[in-house]
C-alpha cells in the first residue's frame, strides 16, 4: 500500500507533482514518481533475524518520517546490513532511510504484531494485534514518540475496546482507523484518541482489513470481511465520501464482488487497495485462487484490478491482471507503475491454474503493471515468494518493499528492501 514520505527528490519530482495537482494531501496519500524504480536493491538496509522467540519473522507495515524509517510486523530481532550486529526490537524498529543504521534510542515493546504505521509530526501511530506497549495497557492502537518510542499517555482510543487495528490514516486532522473493533471503521481525535463521531456507519461483517484515501482526502475505499453498510449490500468492499462533517456511503459498488472465487475458504479475498496519485482510479490486490467457471474477466481472483473512481456502478473493471492462482497481498500506484507484492509466480496469466499459460510472464514475488494497459512492465527483480509481501511504500527516492522473504534480486534482504529511482 502506497504511503506518504516527507523526503524530497528535487526539481524533477516537483515538476511532476505540479503537473498532477499539488494539493494538501492526507497522511498516507500517494506520491507520483517520474520513472519506474531500478531492479537492484540498495545495500544499506537492515534485515530481519530469526530467533527462538520468532522463528518466521515478517514485516507487515512501513512508514517514513524525514530520514527515519519505521518497520512493523511479527519479529523479535533485526540485523545491520553487514549482519554483524543483532538488535532486539519486538515487532517495531526504526532505522535511517539513507544508511540503514538501527536507531539505538528507539526501543518500544509491543506484545503483539504490528499491522499499521502512520508517522506525523513528532509522533508515530501504531495499529495491530497487541494489548500492551512498554508494559502499559493499549489494545490495538497506540501513539508513541517517533524518536524515543515512549507511549503518549494522553492518547487513549477507547473505541478499540476489543479486536485489532489493521489500517491507520490521518485525514483532515482526523485519525481514521479500520479493524475488527466494534465499529470496524472510526475517526478518532489524533491527540486524545476520543471518537469524533465523524464515521458513524453500520458495517456488517467481521472486520475492515485495509483502506485507502484519495490524495484530496474526499474518498475512502475499504475492503475486508464485509457484507453490508447501512443495510445495503457491500460484500468485500465499499467507498465513502469524506465530507466536511461526516463520512457517508458512496454509490460506488461492483456487483460481482458478491461472488466468491474458486477457493471457498478465502471469503474476504481482497487484500489491498491504493489510489492513483491524481485520485482518478484505484487498484485492488487480491487472493482467492482462480475465478469460477464462466466468471473469468468478471471476478477479481488472485489479481490486480483497476477501477475508475467516478464510475459508480461499473459493469467491468478497466483491466484485470491475473496471476493464475497466486495471491497478491499489497499494491502501490505511482502514476508510471502499479507495483504488486505477494507470492505470485506470474502476471498476465488469465488462463493459468497454478500454471503458466499462453501470455504469462514470470514475475516471482513482485512485479509492476502498466497503469493504462494493465499488462506487466519489463521490471522483474524477483524476490523470495514466501507467504508474500504485505506492504509497499513509494517515496520520492524509490520503493520500499516489506515481506517475509530473504532474497531480493539475488541479494540477501530478509523482510526489508529498498529499490531507488534511476
Amino acid at each position: 500500500m502506497n504511503r506518504f514520505s516527507t523526503a524530497s527528490r528535487g526539481l524533477a519530482l516537483t515538476v511532476t507533482l505540479v503537473l498532477v495537482g499539488l494539493v494538501p494531501a492526507p497522511a498516507g496519500a500517494q506520491i507520483a514518481q517520474p520513472a519506474v524504480v531500478v531492479e537492484t536493491p540498495a545495500t544499506f538496509t537492515p534485515s530481519l533475524a530469526a530467533n527462538a522467540t520468532q522463528p518466521d519473522p515478517a514485516v507487515y507495515a512501513l512508514a517514513q518520517l524525514g530520514n527515519q524509517m519505521y518497520a512493523g510486523g511479527k519479529f523479535d530481532a533485526i540485523e545491520n546490513s553487514t549482519r554483524t550486529t543483532t538488535y532486539i526490537r519486538p515487532n517495531l524498529v526504526s532505522f535511517s532511510a539513507t544508511t540503514g543504521a538501527v536507531s539505538p534510542g528507539f526501543t518500544p515493546r509491543f506484545n503483539g504484531f504490528v499491522w499499521a504505521l502512520l508517522a506525523s509530526g513528532t509522533s508515530l501511530y501504531v495499529g495491530g494485534e497487541f494489548t500492551t506497549v512498554n508494559g502499559a495497557g493499549r489494545r490495538g492502537l497506540a501513539k508513541i514518540d517517533a524518536t524515543t518510542g515512549l507511549l503518549d499517555p494522553n492518547f487513549k482510543p477507547v473505541v478499540v475496546s476489543s479486536g485489532f487495528v489493521k489500517e491507520v490514516r490521518l485525514v483532515n486532522n482526523r485519525l481514521i482507523i479500520g479493524g475488527s473493533f466494534p465499529k470496524k471503521l472510526a475517526a478518532v481525535n489524533p491527540t486524545t484518541g476520543a471518537d469524533t463521531g465523524y464515521v458513524n456507519l453500520s458495517i456488517g461483517g467481521a472486520y475492515v482489513y485495509r483502506f485507502a484515501v484519495d490524495p484530496a482526502g474526499t474518498r475512502l475505499v475499504a475492503l475486508g470481511n464485509l457484507t453490508t453498510v447501512n443495510g445495503l449490500v457491500r460484500a468485500r468492499a465499499f467507498m465513502l465520501d469524506l465530507g466536511a462533517t461526516s463520512a457517508t456511503l458512496d454509490p460506488w459498488y461492483y456487483q460481482p464482488l458478491t461472488k466468491p472465487c474458486r477457493s471457498a475458504a478465502t471469503v474476504e479475498y481482497l487484500r489491498d487497495v491504493d489510489f492513483s496519485p491524481d485520485g482518478t482510479y484505484f487498484v485492488f490486490a487480491s487472493t482467492g485462487f482462480i475465478s469460477r467457471s464462466g466468471e473469468l474477466g468478471e471476478t477479481l481472483c488472485d489479481a490486480a484490478t483497476r477501477f475508475e473512481t467516478n464510475i459508480p456502478s461499473p459493469t467491468r473493471p478497466t483491466w484485470i491482471n491475473y496471476t493464475g492462482g497466486d495471491t497478491l497481498h499489497s499494491v502501490a500506484v505511482t502514476g508510471v507503475a502499479v507495483y504488486v507484492n505477494g507470492h505470485n509466480r506470474w502476471l498476465d496469466n488469465p488462463l493459468g491454474v497454478d500454471s503458466c499459460r499462453t501470455t504469462c510472464v514470470s514475475r516471482p514475488g513482485i512485479g509492476a503493471i502498466d497503469p493504462t494497459s494493465g499488462k506487466a512492465l519489463a521490471w522483474n527483480p524477483g524476490k523470495t515468494r514466501g507467504v508474500g509481501g504485505k506492504d509497499l511504500l513509494a517515496t520520492s527516492t524509490g520503493l520500499w518493499v516489506a515481506s517475509d522473504g530473504k532474497m531480493f534480486n539475488g541479494r540477501y534482504h530478509w523482510g526489508i528492501a529498498f529499490v531507488p529511482l534511476p
